[in-house]
């Protein structure tokens, strides 16, 4: 999208500019990509000035890996800059989707219809563990290279970036055992003090309040990213559950903090389940973004859970569970029936659709109105 663009992760003089004469680094042909701004927070001001300045939309692109503490003296951007979450590949951008169930149609209602795709359950386990990484793809980096790229990612990740992030000295071995606390409690609700007592390992626990800084910093470095609750109305007199679900922004992260690889986690069900289920999770993401929609989830003090609820900005909503396995659509399509019932759709409106998200097999819409959607369907 870019006309130009400046380096400043690796461009000295680039950085030296911005504390001098900042309009060196904005000058060039338009749009003007300004990467790792946040090496130089100083130029989230400049860049506003000058949107002011030229009075035109689509002057700059800001792009970076971390997202900077807010501060008092940068202004918030309101009515100049626009946000947009950069997000991991999906499977239907990676080709191993088809697209034919699109998001977008499911929102307005459309039943899905697709022939069995010919994966297998293997496939969507060596997906799990490679992850949706550009750079993966432009390296053509083989399945195990590519696993060993994800360890040595969290690896820094962990050792480097968030102490930097943070701004505190923190102990990398500590940050690990908290990753893989989160990779054992993936697409859970998991709380804070649950994760903080699974961290203490032969030490004392991790104290609750620096468990939060670590995942706060995990957060802003885009690493984690967890699953609000659904503020649904309900007809019933059942009590929401306001816990998000944690997620890593990749499920391949999880995979890595646990240095597991897929034969691993053939041999885990259990677990290979509730990794499918962030996978599902961070496609629904990337498709619900390009239609203006979020990704919740729905969990009630009865005991009843819905995986994923996708909520569009003009209303339109669509509930989801996710099963790895064919043999468990039944049970999911019982819960969302029964979850249906329960929201109050005088206030809510109807759901555009109600699906059970599978691993493999074929795509259609049930008796009971329950849709069935290979993840290998799935698109925007």
């Amino acid at each position: 999208m870019a006309a130009s663009e400046v380096l400043l992760d690796v461009d000295d003089e680039a950085r030296l500019a911005v504390g001098v004469d900042p309009a060196l680094v904005l000058a060039g042909d338009t749009p003007r990509l300004i990467d790792e701004w946040q090496t130089e927070p100083s130029i989230w001001n400049h860049v506003r000035r000058a949107v002011d300045d030229r009075a035109r939309p689509g002057q700059f692109i800001l792009t970076g890996s971390a997202v900077p503490a807010d501060d008092v003296t940068r202004h918030s951007g309101a009515g100049r800059l626009t946000r947009l979450r950069m997000r991991p590949m999906s499977l239907f951008e990676t080709g191993h989707a088809t697209g034919a169930i699109p998001v977008r149609a499911l929102l307005d209602g459309a039943p899905p219809r697709n022939p069995a795709a010919e994966h297998t359950v293997r496939h969507v386990a060596e997906w799990i563990a490679v992850g949706g990484w550009p750079g993966h793809l432009d390296r053509g980096l083989t399945p195990t290279e590519a696993r060993q790229a994800n360890r040595d990612y969290l690896d820094e990740t962990r050792r480097v970036d968030v102490p930097r992030v943070d701004g505190a000295h923190r102990d990398p071995e500590k940050i690990g055992r908290l990753l893989r606390s989160l990779a054992r409690n993936v697409a859970t609700q998991a709380s804070v003090a649950t994760m903080a007592a699974d961290d203490g390992g032969t030490d004392t626990p991790l104290k609750a309040h620096t468990a939060q800084a670590y995942l706060s910093a995990l957060a802003r470095l885009m690493i984690v990213e967890d699953q609000p609750a659904w503020a649904a109305h309900l007809r019933s007199r059942a009590t929401l559950r306001r816990t998000p679900k944690r997620h890593f922004v990749d499920p391949s992260l999880a995979v890595s903090a646990l240095r597991a690889a897929p034969d691993r986690l053939l041999r885990d069900l259990n677990l290979l389940g509730l990794l499918f289920e962030s996978l599902v999770v961070r496609d629904l993401r990337i498709y619900a973004q390009a239609n203006d929609a979020e990704v919740l989830h729905y969990c009630d003090n009865t005991g009843l859970e819905v995986d994923a609820i996708l909520q569009a900005g003009d209303g339109r909503w669509a509930a989801f569970e996710i099963k790895l396995g064919a043999g468990r659509v039944d049970e999911g399509a019982r819960n969302l029936l029964k979850f249906a019932d329960r929201v109050d759709q005088a206030v809510c409106g109807a759901p555009s659709s109600l699906g059970v998200i599978v691993a493999t097999g074929y795509g259609y819409r049930r008796p009971d109105g329950v849709g069935v959607i290979p993840i290998t369907a799935l698109g925007p």
